[in-house]
């Protein structure tokens, strides 16, 4: 019998550890280091845990992720943050394997992975390929508008959700991160190469789970010689794996719904509009390939598995 993976998950309550949680508890081959309510937030306890599993998550706010990464000494633990943290860090693996060999090899072969952030995972996978193959450039000015499930803020958000008392202001869709400062655009602007940050709406609505990124270009925006049918060919080339896919026509009879993908692991792109107007659309799971599901992915590369275990694949 071959030895188990040992696993600890730094911030296991939170809604996206619980996520991967509920993903690796089903695998036998799996190992989780389990701390109780009274040892989760013992920082001698989370030292030991952290220097005695082969792969920690951590799934912590930014300041305590950085303090866990510290707390570890054992140069052979491979650690897979799902916060903010370390995302722009050269020195970490970003978690996006879809993008291009370099960014599947260095996850491949570092200790260091940086999960991409919900909104920016839609947002990259729709830009950094038309900057790749220069069909537009990296000064183009952007805008992106995102439409999350509220599960994307977390247990207190939720809470507020799913209170029967509620404010009737949940009842509609609210938008936010209204001084364009929001902690994603860093990260959108750095790994897709963009210049400049793009303008980004993001918008909140009643229903658990489900994300849909949607970035509008212009005929002026794209490079000359560069077509419609071009973009379309850079993301058929691109994404022709289980997890993230083109997909034509694949709206709902004149309707993209949000939460198509919701409790699944994969991401569909579509591309709709005209020569002169177009819309580039992705839409996955806030939870699932925009959190936990990525972050399982990632495990998966580490540990040479078939990259889809654990996780939920609808098909298109």
């Amino acid at each position: 019998m071959t030895n188990k993976t040992k696993v600890f998950i730094d911030g296991r309550e939170g809604t996206t550890g619980l996520r991967i949680y509920d993903r690796l508890e089903a695998m036998d081959d799996i190992e989780l280091i389990i701390l109780n309510d009274d040892e989760r937030k013992n920082t001698e306890k989370r030292r030991q845990a952290l220097n005695s599993c082969d792969i920690a998550f951590l799934c912590l706010p930014d300041a305590a992720a950085i303090e866990a990464v510290t707390l570890v000494e054992n140069d052979e633990v491979v650690l897979i943050d799902t916060s903010t943290a370390h995302r722009t860090d050269e020195d970490w693996a970003y978690g996006m394997p879809e993008l291009s060999e370099a960014h599947k090899n260095k996850i491949m072969n570092s200790k260091r992975i940086a999960v991409p952030g919900c909104h920016a995972s839609g947002f990259i996978a729709l830009v950094y390929p038309l900057i790749e193959k220069e069909i537009i450039s990296a000064d183009t000015r952007l805008s992106c508008f995102s439409l999350t499930g509220y599960s994307g803020g977390g247990k207190k958000m939720i809470a507020q959700y799913e209170d029967e008392t509620r404010d009737v202001m949940f009842d509609a869709p609210r938008q936010y991160g209204l001084t364009q400062n929001h902690k994603h655009l860093k990260e959108m602007s750095a790994i897709t190469g963009l210049n400049v940050k793009p303008i980004f709406c993001p918008i909140v609505g009643d229903f658990y789970s489900g994300m849909e990124v949607t970035v509008p270009l212009f005929k002026e925006d794209i490079n000359e010689g560069f077509s419609l049918d071009d973009i379309k060919n850079a993301y058929r080339e691109k994404y022709s794996g289980n997890i993230i896919t083109y997909v034509e026509d694949n709206d709902e009879n004149g309707f993209y719904t949000s939460n198509v993908l919701s409790g699944c692991d994969n991401m569909r792109i579509s591309v709709n509009g005209n020569d002169d107007r177009i819309i580039l659309t992705a839409r996955y799971d806030n939870l699932g390939k925009g959190a936990s599901g990525a972050a399982v992915e990632c495990m998966n590369y580490k540990l040479g598995k078939n990259i889809t275990n654990g996780l939920c694949i609808k098909e298109c």
